[in-house]
């Protein structure tokens, strides 16, 4: 049973591994797997005190801090439903999520956060803050201090079948749909993440990505902790690119995860700043945006170490495919490497298994993948068909197993009936030396129903122009792939998560040009 539950799993890890460092909060203090244990189930025991039921959702509004990660296994140790959300969320946004998930409590830090309070108090959900100060003090519960009664929790059996965290997919297309999560999708998930990249409690990272959302709560965070490897958590309880080689190597990491973005940011750092000694990693890792091959290939020269370009989606637990770590094959520059722990294939919309080379929708099935949204048949008659979870991407597999995507269904261009995936082009705009950021997208056209246009940020002290970047795009592209336009900026729009979702840099630079060319009246 035990590795049928996220919990069962992390309790044999703390019996393993009593004295090793769990988690370490730079600057201050560390935590051993024996007193991470012992936190979360005083705090488990404290939530049930407190009249937290089986089931019930607990909203988890914080920095990447030690008081989330406690809480949040504590919440599920009590066989209750986490909903980490992000701080930066309005009023508005905090009442939709709160709404939707049906939260019975809101968890904060003791700073709090006023737009989630608010929007708690709007729904009568009280409110809670959590506060570690130190490694051997007492995990504050404020105002619901009751006592702990140990055998509150010792009664308690996490099965494989609860509903342990229900996060919202990004919608893309949509309004975000409510994605639960169980038991067992967070186990398989890990047991996944654990053997493909051949975690041990020898290794240890520095967690760079946002808790809140699956990439760095399960392949930074609970794969680590399901290893017994270490994790650090940044001071300032969120990314720094000043401090994170300093933690890196601090804390002796072996490896660390991050999207594209967060990747080109660090780059950049040290192609304009270099730091006097770089740890030595086993691997870097990239998920949740597509990399390209030019990016890959400069991180590692700059760090010496296989960049592994991984593919993942909330609805999976995270993880379905990655590349291998060198000892066991290739990786691929431009591909995603092979499915993890689950069967995966290119279907086309009859639901027919496609041949290598042959493009198709990603679908998959294993112990990772969720049941179905909630409250959505709608979505859930879409994303189950043919006995498969569709994902929206299109994709192929190449002659050795390799899946390369070629875009999200409703994000590839189509101009004039011909379909251009925008990873393409950004691969090739991101070719370029002057060129940092790259994103291609389609735009509506009266000729070709689609255009395509792009937006970019030049490198520093390039003075790169619009006609430099579209002879570059002619030289390497066909000439229906070329964009018909070239921003140039020093920003693009992202999602929380460090995504850039073509959707939205679509709307911000039709925006612009639209509120260029018509005067405005009125207020």
């Amino acid at each position: 049973m035990e590795n049928q539950t996220l919990t069962g799993l992390l309790s044999r890890i703390a019996g393993e591994f009593p004295s090793r460092r769990a988690i370490s909060v730079s600057g201050k203090f560390d935590l051993t797997y024996a007193r991470l244990h012992e936190l979360v189930e005083t705090a488990a025991s404290r939530l049930v005190s407190a009249g937290v039921h089986v089931g019930d959702v607990v909203a988890l509004v914080f920095p990447n801090t030690v008081e989330f990660v406690i809480m949040f296994l504590a919440v599920i140790r009590a066989r209750a439903t986490a909903a980490p959300l992000n701080q930066a969320y309005t009023s508005e946004e905090f009442e939709f999520y709160l709404g939707d998930s049906e939260s019975k409590l809101l968890l904060t830090s003791k700073e709090g956060n006023a737009s989630a309070q608010a929007a708690a108090s709007k729904l009568k959900i009280p409110h809670t803050t959590a506060t570690l100060s130190e490694a051997n003090a007492e995990l504050t519960l404020s105002p619901t201090q009751s006592e702990s009664n140990p055998n509150l929790v010792a009664k308690l059996t996490n099965e494989p079948t609860d509903v342990s965290l229900f996060l919202h997919t990004s919608g893309t297309t949509s309004r975000p749909k409510g994605v639960p999560l169980t038991q067992l999708n967070l186990a398989a998930s890990v047991q996944n993440i654990k053997s493909v990249y051949k975690l041990t409690e020898s290794d240890s990272t520095v967690i760079v990505l946002p808790l809140f959302h699956v990439h760095g709560l399960l392949a930074g965070l609970l794969s680590s902790l399901g290893a017994g490897a270490a994790v650090a958590l940044p001071g300032a309880g969120r990314f720094s690119a000043s401090t994170f080689w300093s933690d890196m190597l601090k804390y002796d990491a072996t490896w660390y995860t991050a999207v594209p973005t967060i990747h080109q940011i660090i780059l950049d750092r040290h192609l304009g700043n270099p730091e006097p000694v770089y740890p030595k990693l086993r691997f870097i890792r990239s998920c949740s945006a597509s990399l390209a091959p030019a990016i890959m290939a400069r991180l590692e020269e700059a760090f010496e170490a296989p960049v592994l370009e991984a593919y993942a989606m909330t609805e999976a637990a995270h993880l379905m495919a990655s590349n291998p770590l060198p000892e066991d094959g290739p990786h691929k520059p431009g591909s995603v490497g092979k499915p993890v722990g689950q069967e995966m294939v290119i279907l086309d919309e009859n639901g027919v298994v496609q041949e290598p080379q042959i493009n198709g929708e990603v679908c998959i099935r294993g112990l990772n993948v969720t049941k179905g949204y909630k409250n959505n048949p709608e979505a859930n008659k879409a994303a189950y068909q043919f006995g498969w979870f569709h994902t929206g991407d299109l994709g192929y597999f190449d002659s050795d197993g390799y899946l390369h995507l070629v875009g999200r269904i409703k994000e590839l261009i189509n101009r004039g009936g011909e379909k251009i995936s925008p990873i393409e082009v950004d691969a090739v705009l991101l070719s370029h030396p002057e060129i940092a950021q790259a994103v291609a997208f389609g735009v509506p056209d009266d000729k070709y129903g689609e255009e395509i246009n792009c937006a970019i940020i030049p490198r520093e002290g390039s003075d790169i122009d619009e006609a430099e970047v579209l002879r570059f795009c002619k030289k390497n592209l066909a000439a229906f792939k070329v964009p018909k336009k070239v921003f140039l900026t020093d920003s693009l729009p992202k999602t929380a998560t460090g995504k850039i979702q073509r959707r939205f840099v679509a709307e911000h630079f039709l925006a612009q040009i639209s509120t260029a060319k018509v005067p405005k009246f009125g207020a």
